[in-house]
């Protein structure tokens, strides 16, 4: 078969059937009485062995030993071959990413995009340093993206960096609640935690909501951010997280703070003493947990803590009442004042 018939039943130019042939990849069987190439089934097999093999990404040198050498094993090299395409996907996927978000942010001339790259490429340094400078110090007076912060926020480990990011989430404008959200339901606690945190410092109806539902998150850590956040927005739910931050004695006296706050509202005034009463019935003999139950009840109102102070003046344990009659002391003085 001549030259010009395998390139129309193979799909391989005639010029790449040469470049065989001067390389010695595929040399044709024959020759006609005029001089032309003329290739037997057998070289018109191997023609699709190697477009077999380059079609798996190597290179016509190593398809020649792999052809040539019966002992050349493939595993190695089909394994660093994958390794190498994983690596351009990776490469190609942030690239993707990168052209998603200049997208998103819709710039209005080149500046824009060179701000958007520029800030890419801070908060993808392995320096905090210079991550916490990207968002800190932007080149312009030009609002940060709030899908890349987001993106960030979830992402940074550290605290410094994170607080800046946060930060300029929360002045970003935009849907930064939305942006964020998905991060609170992630199976990777530290992205909720740093979710959580983030969505604290976000005003408005939704944040509050997503703050209330992470009140029954599985993570002790975001369970409390969110009950302190979630109570300082009066979400009454949050009580049973607040008193057992009070018990246990993790942030016990912002806790304690909240509770108080809430406490403020006639509605919400019983459930917090209750809450807090039943957990001093509960410890009759944990002197340390009774202590910070007694100051956390000083944050209430006077009004209705003063009777269960006075009780406790009467305390079994000593320090207990010595700390309940100094607190009824201040109470009494403020009323007399």
């Amino acid at each position: 078969m001549l030259i010009g018939e395998v390139a129309r039943r193979s799909g391989v130019s005639t010029r790449m059937l040469r470049h065989y042939d001067s390389l010695g990849l595929v040399r044709p069987t024959g020759r006609t009485l005029g001089g032309y190439r003329e290739y037997s089934a057998e070289d018109i097999r191997r023609i699709f062995q190697i477009e077999s093999l380059r079609s798996l990404g190597l290179s016509l040198r190593q398809i020649a030993r792999a052809l040539e050498d019966p002992a050349f094993a493939p595993s190695a090299l089909v394994g660093a071959l994958i390794r190498r395409t994983e690596d351009r996907l990776k490469r190609e996927q942030e690239l993707l990413e990168r052209l998603r978000t200049v997208d998103a942010s819709a710039p209005s001339g080149w500046q824009d995009v060179l701000r958007i790259v520029a800030l890419l490429h801070g908060l993808n340094s392995p320096s905090a340093a210079r991550r916490q400078q990207a968002v800190l110090a932007p080149a312009e007076d030009v609002p940060l993206p709030v899908e890349v912060l987001a993106k960030a926020v979830l992402a940074e480990a550290d605290p410094n960096v994170a607080g800046a990011l946060r930060w300029a989430l929360a002045r970003a404008g935009g849907d930064g609640v939305a942006s964020v959200a998905s991060g609170l339901y992630s199976e990777d606690v530290d992205i909720r935690r740093r979710a959580v945190l983030a969505i604290a410092e976000l005003p408005g109806v939704e944040a509050t909501a997503l703050l209330a539902d992470a009140l029954g998150d599985s993570d002790p850590t975001v369970r409390r951010q969110a009950a302190l956040s979630s109570g300082a927005r009066g979400v009454i739910a949050a009580v049973p997280t607040l008193v057992d931050m009070v018990v246990g004695g993790t942030n016990d006296v912002e806790a304690a703070e909240v509770l108080g706050s809430l406490s403020r509202d006639p509605g919400y005034a019983d459930r917090v003493m209750t809450a807090l009463v039943d957990e001093l019935a509960a410890h009759p003999a944990n002197a340390t947990v009774r202590i910070r139950l007694t100051q956390a009840l000083a944050e209430m109102p006077a009004t209705i803590t003063h009777g269960i102070l006075r009780q406790l003046t009467h305390d079994d344990d000593r320090t207990v009442a010595l700390i309940a009659s100094a607190l009824v002391a201040v109470l009494e003085e403020r009323s007399d004042g």
